[in-house]
């Protein structure tokens, strides 16, 4: 039966194929609107916040303390269930993949006549800045040195210069072949398996909400499975796991963005870098994204992600024109080629003697990327409308990861030039914050890009904490997308001060722990949300 809904994302007069039987009971989600114009789900809404506040007020009052916990949390986590992180990611890519081949994957997200609310370059753009935002910056010039030199093989160190190479069993001093290990397990870890942690629940939430007409939030997703309880308790206990993963997953990418923003400012300024400047630049980003949260979807997050690609694309082909550029420009393809190759042994969840790669790495990135994923799926979701879901998974599957692989390959064969052929082992020495811009100081030009750099993480700090504030007030109202100002205000206050909570409870340590603390139980909803999709999806019409 087809229906017309009063559905804000829906523009009027659009019929939107609905299960009558979806809607049922729908109403119980209970909106109050209180004496500051606030318009909540009670329940959701009380129970995350008080969970919050709790957490932020005991790491302050006892932050001595909170570091050994948190130190030990995450070694915990990830040293015994590295092997549930690595086998969950396996499973979303093959669900992905699987319908994107089957005939589900004709079926258009938002009916059969829906038509596209963003072209493809705004939408590339916005998904693309909301998915990996900071951790490219972070990540892109330390991970591939990691892997080169420590990760997967050890590193023997004769007064202080690196003699051996020999990550996944490379012969030692066969930089090439670690080169192309190195990179493809850094590809690994950014191209296919986080792109479909995304997919699964973005493509959830968009077929709930735009073609069964429920609520925009974690809990329609699992209506199949749920049915009318989804209203009651278990839903109620679904949205809050995805608040406080998404809150925390949020906290430890700000938390990297302000310790490297702070790396950039002391290599350029002399600026002190420590706990007191990165709090400072919390607070001044925050406010930086209240006005973006404020200014709303098109005009504040759209606009920051544009500038964003833009600063990212600038910098990106400075590096390619004065770097390596024949070595950058093969090594696109031998990096793609070498994690094809590899990605069957570095997807291998057992029987794996390189704990630091597993642990250390693969089950922090899936629990922060499954952290991440209420966040970014829901903001993938309603940007997603008219886009087939053929189109939807190989769009958010392909187009970003192979984004991924250029600039891990510009950054990372860059810096891996720099050691190999040029002697140049400051890059290797310096803290992960602060590698980037030890790469871009044997550049020419080094002080304008590494500003750059520095403007580049504070754009992608800000896209992250005001898309994330307007995500986690959607879960929070009980998937109202129009919600007053305040409380989306309150929402990214929240997340400023949970940021900080983790820097002076214990630094990177506590943002890792917290990330993959939230991660394992809502990698448990993720796993059952992808039977739901499933049954949703073979209730849909099909075009021929």
């Amino acid at each position: 039966m087809t229906q017309q809904k009063n559905d804000p994302m829906i523009p009027d007069g659009e019929v939107n194929s609905i299960d009558t039987d979806y809607t049922v009971g729908q109403d119980n989600i209970v909106m109050n609107v209180g004496p500051f114009g606030l318009d909540i789900h009670n329940k959701v809404f009380a129970t995350s916040a008080l969970l919050i506040t709790a957490f932020v007020v005991l790491t302050l009052s006892f932050h001595d303390q909170a570091e050994p916990m948190f130190a030990y949390l995450r070694g915990w986590l990830t040293s015994n269930l590295d092997w549930f992180f690595i086998s969950a990611g396996n499973i979303f890519v093959v669900v992905c993949i699987a319908i994107a081949v089957s005939p589900l994957g004709r079926v258009r997200i938002g009916g059969t006549e829906a038509k596209p609310d963003y072209s493809y370059a705004a939408w590339f753009s916005m998904l693309f800045a909301a998915g990996m935002g900071i951790g490219l910056m972070f990540y892109g010039v330390s991970e591939p040195l990691s892997h080169f030199g420590t990760s997967m093989g050890g590193t023997v160190l004769e007064n202080g210069v690196r003699t051996d190479w020999a990550p996944l069993g490379a012969a030692a001093g066969d930089s090439v072949a670690a080169q192309r290990l190195a990179m493809a397990a850094t590809i690994y870890h950014w191209g296919l398996h986080p792109w479909a942690i995304y997919a699964t629940l973005a493509l959830g939430l968009a077929i709930f909400s735009f073609n069964k007409g429920l609520p925009l939030t974690i809990r329609s997703v699992f209506y199949p499975i749920l049915g009318e309880r989804i209203w009651g308790w278990p839903g109620n206990v679904i949205d809050v796991l995805a608040v406080l993963a998404t809150m925390f997953g949020l906290a430890t990418s700000l938390g990297f963005g302000s310790s490297q923003a702070a790396a950039g400012l002391n290599f350029l300024f002399g600026i002190p870098m420590g706990e007191t400047t990165q709090i400072l630049l919390v607070i001044g980003i925050t406010f930086i994204a209240m006005a973006s949260v404020l200014a709303g979807l098109d005009a504040g997050v759209k606009r920051l992600s544009e500038i964003n690609m833009i600063l990212a694309v600038i910098l990106l082909v400075f590096v390619i024109a004065v770097g390596p550029t024949l070595a950058i420009a093969t090594g696109f393809f031998s990096n793609l080629g070498a994690y094809i190759e590899y990605l069957p042994e570095l997807g291998n969840p057992f029987g794996r003697e390189d704990a630091n790669f597993t642990q250390g790495w693969t089950a922090f990135y899936w629990a922060w990327w499954i952290s991440w994923s209420p966040f970014v799926g829901m903001f993938i979701a309603r940007v997603s409308r008219g886009r087939s879901v053929r189109e939807f998974i190989v769009s958010v599957l392909i187009v970003p990861s192979l984004a991924c692989v250029l600039w891990m390959t510009v950054f990372g064969n860059t810096a891996i030039s720099q050691v190999v052929n040029q002697g140049y082992m400051a890059v290797t020495e310096g803290e992960v914050p602060l590698q980037i811009f030890l790469m871009l100081q044997a550049l020419p030009l080094a002080q304008i890009t590494s500003f750059v750099a520095i403007i580049l993480v504070i754009v992608f700090f800000v896209t992250s904490s005001d898309s994330g504030s307007l995500v986690i007030d959607v879960i929070a109202s009980g998937g109202k997308v129009e919600s007053p100002a305040p409380q989306r205000v309150f929402w990214c206050t929240f997340e400023g001060l949970v940021a900080i909570a983790l820097i002076l409870g214990g630094g990177l340590v506590a943002l890792q722990a917290m990330a993959v603390s939230t991660g394992f139980p809502f990698t448990i909803v993720l796993l059952v949300s992808t039977v739901s999709l499933v049954k949703g999806l073979m209730s849909e019409p099909r075009p021929k």
